[in-house]
């Protein structure tokens, strides 16, 4: 089965294009104090090494802008100005050359405030997130309706309608929430009503598996029925730790082109450590961008033939591994030699 996208209009952010037909875009942010450059500079590089397409920083005052010319001369991944409460730094980060600039509109000003930034974000031509958050709705907005998806998607609304009052359409917006189901909720009506790009995720997701298992569940929901344009995977801890785990949630979409490392579970037959393997092939082919299905199996007699659907496969035993292809043994190598032998015959493969 193939996802139908929703058609969103082309918005571009440095380098990146994201909406119409473009690949969807996976997006990370630093922790590091943006004072720190250094330290700084490093966490984006790491971000683009494991596969960052965007990368947003929070830019809490004039002096941390410093930092954004730094970053540009080591790497073109487009930077994103994550901007709260002052919309004069959101005009400075814009005339610094950020690449795009995140504003909450319920507290980034008045009606005022937003007018001024977009003005300059349209003399730039730098594109402008509409991030909204379910917990900094405005204060007027939740009288009418509550903390709900409606009062999120009046919010997004009432700052794109200014928006385009000011003839300025280069917009992406989010909506997200703690609560998985108001934030797939709000998605869903702002998907029907614009064609705006939207930035799918959930707000403090959480740490380890409480983060991920939310953060999936939100992302699967919304980008199996077309919606989503850039992701992010939003952890407590180190961010690296978020692109490897967005990628895999495309890939299962079949909207992310990388090889699915399958394994057993193990069981009382299995003679070999199949986690540890299975680690170091995921590791090992992790940049491949092909969509492959290749097999780590615990005993090499059964393994074979309920991995024989696999591209390419090993399975190993204490005395000796096999590497097959579409359940055919190909080579018969010594356990120490399996991953190296398995990618001699991928590279053949490939």
């Amino acid at each position: 089965m193939r996802i139908e996208r929703r058609k969103a209009r082309e918005v571009k952010i440095g380098k990146v294009k994201i909406g119409d037909d473009h690949p969807i875009a996976i997006q990370s942010m630093t922790n590091t104090d943006a004072h720190d450059f250094d330290a700084t500079v490093r966490q984006v590089l790491e971000l683009v090494a494991a596969g960052a397409d965007i990368v947003r920083l929070a830019i809490t005052d004039e002096e941390a802008l410093g930092v954004i010319p730094m970053i540009k001369q080591r790497t073109d991944v487009p930077i994103v100005a994550d901007i709260q409460y002052n919309y004069r730094l959101a005009i400075k980060a814009i005339e610094s050359g950020i690449d795009k600039v995140r504003i909450n509109p319920g507290n980034i000003g008045d009606e005022r405030a937003l007018r001024e930034v977009t003005r300059v974000a349209y003399e730039y031509g730098v594109p402008i997130r509409v991030g909204v958050n379910s917990g900094s709705l405005p204060r007027e907005i939740v009288e009418r309706y509550g903390v709900t998806a409606e009062a999120m998607v009046e919010t997004a609304e009432q700052a794109v309608r200014v928006m385009q009052d000011e003839g300025f359409t280069n917009i992406v917006v989010s909506l997200k929430s703690t609560d998985p189901f108001m934030t797939i909720e709000a998605n869903r009506r702002f998907a029907k009503m614009n064609d705006y790009p939207i930035h799918v995720g959930v707000t403090e997701a959480g740490v380890d598996a409480t983060g991920i298992v939310k953060s999936t569940f939100v992302l699967a929901t919304l980008l199996s029925e077309g919606i989503g344009d850039t992701i992010r995977v939003s952890l407590s801890g180190a961010p690296v730790n978020e692109i490897p785990i967005a990628r895999k949630i495309l890939a299962t979409l079949g909207l992310y082109q990388m090889p699915d490392v399958i394994a057993c579970p193990t069981c009382a037959r299995a003679e070999i450590d199949v986690e540890q393997l299975a680690r170091e092939v995921e590791a090992r082919v992790a940049n491949i961008g092909k969509r492959l299905k290749i097999a780590v199996m615990g005993c090499p007699v059964n393994g074979i033939e309920e991995a024989k659907h696999a591209d390419i496969g090993i399975a190993g035993g204490k005395s000796y591994a096999v590497i097959f292809k579409k359940g055919e043994i190909v080579r018969k190598v010594p356990p120490n030699r399996a991953i190296d032998a398995l990618m001699e015959e991928l590279e053949k493969l490939l």
